[in-house]
């Protein structure tokens, strides 16, 4: 069992290969003409710069945060906490560099159908996916073999979970500020394109149009893959760090025999996942039809293959690492499980925001009454929502928590099961954030076709592609968010026996909701999630305003722009220059929120920010389902009546939709998706300094 690690290690290794591979397939693709190029080369230009500026940023609070965690805690863990932040932005920085490459591509492809486009788009999604899975692996691997294995060193396991606070640092900076950049611009294009001017989306005429097509890189691309990168580390972390934390174990004792079990079966369950992902990729092909069934039937179904390997593969497993115990399959059903109710909780974020089904029509319905009662109507969509995925999370812990108390009796038996269900929500993370990268190349392909005004027919699939890519966007974040709360639960736990470890005993944490700290540590974290939402959104409309200011300034300071007079082009630098400046300011103060407020309460009382942890877990979960499933409802509303339904593109339905996907826009792509890390940062925050708060 102790070449788990280094089998873990070895499948890293191969998913960067991976990685490799896809890129030079989709290098050796077409960009198409001279105009198509130009358009490419503007987006990757802009994108660079955001990251660029972006990572500049982020390195300052990064050093302070290396310095802090050198004084309280080991000069160690700020290395993996440097390590950690690094490989996440690098990741995020190789996929949105090929994400960026393979826009053009795929509109190039798009002319020979669906068939060409699909596999194209989706191997520029996969050198994210892979990129993600085999740097977070690798590098957490690294780790536990450099100091927990090899070397055996002192606060071993708090050196290893600063490499998650490192990941999760990026994340958080990352979906916030690539949240506003791309969300500003795709408001300031809609409504002054839009609904102002009457012209169609992506219509070169409009100034911001380069702009959220960079946003949609540097945001659902770099800044989901800095998520899920996060979200996949924390997930392998989070047993590791309760066995350690609970049993108070060190480095040396964690190659016995009765401990070395539970610290490999996460890596192993990560191993078989990446093998299983690596399959599942080959199998995605092309089809001939821009139906949106038979499209999603083909990308899904190497995420299902990857899945029922995966299952095979952890059921063997156990019964290998766990063959002592009488029921070694109890460790599989809670990872099994997790897998499977992340799969649930995709599928219900599928039905509340696929236009297949009666959620999104009823929207599209609403748009004939107009702006405010299809608003109205996706808020309770995605309250809806919220009750379904609440159920299934609640089910999931519950056979998680069953099974693993077959394996391991007890209530760490139990909370184990509930952690490693967590991995299995995330094990496929490889293909999973291939499928979601997929969306946001499908989406610049169709941006880049109607700038380079080809044949509508190229638009028609692309569109298509894009449809599609909404839907799986949402359902890799209904496994984030569900992977989220049952990390975020596992990492809670392992703060309260980091607590009574630190303090030989003499600190137990009380969660009793009639003491006052206690009492008082809850409403501020239920209030926490709810604040954060108000400044990412507020950044949002700010940026935007900017936005739409520049836009109709362009359109009626520059001669004949508006009526697409040939040889007038717009100042798109310009647009954006102002979403890189707005979004690297406003990402400042609510980044800093979730590391700053758990550690001010955890020195003021330990029992206060344990309340605070619960609270916010619980208001954030439900909130940032409702945020994103109400956006992407709102979304594929407008994009169902760009079809042709309620009127189709330029009727009053059409602007109604184009308002409501206006308010989702924030939600779905900015606040709701940053939500999950801010419940793992404050988290991760906690357990790293529980030392230092006792």
């Amino acid at each position: 069992m102790g070449s788990i690690p280094y089998l873990a290690a070895l499948s890293a290794i191969a998913a960067l290969g991976v990685a490799f591979f896809y890129y030079k397939s989709v290098e050796k693709e077409s960009p198409g003409d001279e105009r198509m190029v130009f358009l490419m080369t503007e987006i990757q230009k802009g994108a660079k710069a955001f990251l660029q500026a972006e990572y500049k940023w982020v390195s300052v609070f990064a050093a302070a945060m290396a310095v802090l965690l050198a004084i309280v805690i080991a000069p160690l863990a700020a290395v993996t906490y440097l390590l950690g932040a690094f490989l996440s932005s690098a990741a995020g920085y190789a996929g949105m560099t090929v994400a960026t490459m393979a826009n053009a591509r795929t509109t190039e492809a798009a002319k020979q159908g669906p068939g060409k486009a699909l596999p194209v788009a989706f191997r520029g999604g996969a050198v994210m996916g892979f990129s993600v899975a085999g740097l977070a692996l690798l590098g957490l691997m690294g780790t536990y073999i450099v100091f927990v294995t090899l070397l055996e060193v002192d606060q071993a396991f708090e050196i290893v979970t600063a490499y998650g606070l490192g990941a999760s640092t990026i994340a958080l900076f990352s979906r916030v500020g690539g949240g506003i950049f791309t969300k500003a611009a795709d408001v300031g294009a809609d409504l002054v394109g839009k609904v102002e001017a009457g012209i169609p989306e992506d219509d070169p005429r409009n100034p911001a149009t380069i702009a959220d097509n960079v946003g949609d890189n540097v945001g659902d691309v770099a800044g989901m893959g800095a998520d899920l990168f996060e979200s996949y580390a924390g997930s392998i972390i989070a047993p590791i760090s309760l066995i350690a934390f609970a049993g108070a174990i060190g480095a040396e004792q964690a190659g016995a025999v009765g401990n070395i079990e539970f610290f490999v079966f996460p890596m192993f369950v990560a191993f078989i996942g990446m093998i299983a992902s690596i399959i599942g990729s080959f199998l995605i092909k092309g089809g001939t039809s821009t139906d949106s069934k038979s499209l999603s039937k083909a990308l899904h179904l190497g995420t299902n293959v990857a899945m029922a390997i995966t299952s095979v593969g952890v059921l063997a497993g156990s019964y290998w690492i766990f063959g002592d115990s009488d029921k070694p399959w109890g460790l599989a059903l809670s990872v099994i499980g997790g897998l499977v109710i992340g799969w649930a909780l995709g599928k219900t974020a599928e039905y509340y925001t696929s236009d297949h089904y009666k959620p999104v029509k009823d929207i599209s319905q609403q748009t004939e009454t107009g702006p405010a009662t299809t608003i109205l109507k996706g808020i309770s969509i995605g309250m809806q929502s919220v009750a379904a995925s609440v159920a299934l999370i609640l089910a999931g812990v519950g056979i998680a928590y069953w099974g693993g108390q077959q394996t391991f009796d007890g209530e760490i038996g139990g909370l184990y099961g509930i952690a490693v269900a967590a991995i299995g929500m995330l094990a496929t993370t490889g293909i999973v954030v291939s499928v979601d990268a997929y969306g946001p190349i499908a989406d610049n392909a169709g941006g880049i076709a109607e700038m380079a005004e080809l044949d509508p027919s190229v638009r028609e699939v692309t569109d298509a592609l894009d449809s599609l890519g909404n839907t799986t966007a949402a359902i890799a974040k209904g496994f984030a968010v569900g992977s989220a709360a049952l990390t975020a639960l596992a990492l809670f736990k392992s703060f309260e026996f980091a607590i009574a470890t630190a303090s030989d005993g003499a600190t137990v944490l009380n969660l009793d909701i009639g003491e006052v700290d206690v009492f008082s540590g809850l409403f501020i974290g239920a209030a926490l999630p709810f604040l954060f939402a108000a400044l990412t959104i507020d950044a949002v409309g700010r940026a935007a305003a900017k936005m739409i200011e520049e836009v109709r300034r362009q359109f009626r300071e520059i001669p004949g722009l508006r009526e697409g007079v040939p040889g007038v082009i717009p100042d798109s630098a310009r647009c954006v220059a102002i979403s890189t400046e707005a979004s690297l300011k406003e990402m400042i103060l609510p980044g800093a929120l979730a590391v700053v407020v758990p550690l001010v309460v955890g020195f003021i009382s330990v029992d206060a920010l344990g309340g605070l942890l619960a609270g916010a877990l619980v208001t954030g979960f439900a909130l940032a389902i409702f945020m994103a499933n109400a956006g992407g409802a709102w979304d594929n509303a407008k994009k169902y009546i760009e079809a042709g339904a309620h009127g189709g593109k330029g009727s009053e339905q059409h602007k109604a939709a184009v308002v409501g996907d206006t308010v989702g826009d924030p939600f779905k792509d900015t606040s709701g998706p940053s939500m999950n890390i801010l419940l793992k940062v404050m988290t991760i925050v906690s357990l790293v300094f529980a030392s230092a708060f006792v």
